[in-house]
């Protein structure tokens, strides 16, 4: 993460405030399973099969769709230039929550919900590095750890800055959590439209020469 420079950081940020925004949404309607964290999810699964094996099946199917859209985006990614894939990665994103958004408003709840665990999949692909990711976006345990390492360096002086980057993804996420809850007890589903349309934003963004991956 830290070889990465400060633009890039905030972008990551939002992104990560995206995965929060909809993950909040997602929990929300499906009554406590995830869009985003797969480790929950994987959590449910295992404590399902002890006996409540419905909500075991749920918690599979959803991992798989993740992992559905890991491929997805790892696969359109790899189709891309190199310096095209992050924008490509994140406009693929804005139009599967905005497929979501349109089946949520057709009636059809479960679809939009496998679409954003789709677009969230494919967004952890948007940061890759020699064909692996480097910022994780959407699952922050790891991202606290490397926080309390960095904080453990900070009194070094060529280390004292490393810490940063891992607070504003923490940060980001659960920003993004906090606005996409109050969006779903206002408007539903139908919030998934300001998430598309934030996606969209992120990937114009994301097409600046600035952000051009090497």
């Amino acid at each position: 993460m830290t070889r990465y420079q400060r633009h890039h950081w905030l972008l990551a940020a939002a992104l990560a405030g995206l995965a929060g925004f909809v993950d909040a949404i997602g929990f929300l309607e499906t009554g406590g399973f995830f869009t985003a964290f797969m480790s929950g999810n994987s959590t449910r699964m295992a404590v399902g099969a002890a006996g409540d094996a419905p909500a075991a099946g749920i918690a599979a199917a959803m991992i798989a769709t993740f992992v559905a859209g890991v491929t997805l985006g790892a696969v359109l990614g790899n189709r891309c230039e190199v310096r095209a894939r992050l924008p490509v990665t994140v406009l693929l994103v804005a139009a599967l929550l905005a497929l979501a958004a349109g089946l949520a408003m057709a009636g059809m709840q479960v679809a939009a919900i496998g679409c954003t665990l789709l677009a969230m999949g494919a967004e952890n692909t948007a940061f890759q590095r020699e064909g692996q990711v480097s910022i994780g976006l959407t699952y922050m345990t790891g991202t606290l750890v490397k926080l309390g390492q960095a904080l453990a360096r900070v009194h070094q002086r060529e280390h004292r800055g490393e810490w940063l980057p891992y607070l504003l993804l923490w940060a980001g996420l659960v920003t993004g959590a906090l606005l996409g809850a109050l969006a779903f007890r206002a408007w539903g589903l139908s919030s998934l439209w300001a998430s598309a349309a934030l996606g969209l934003a992120l990937a114009g963004i994301a097409t600046l020469p600035r952000f051009a991956m090497e």
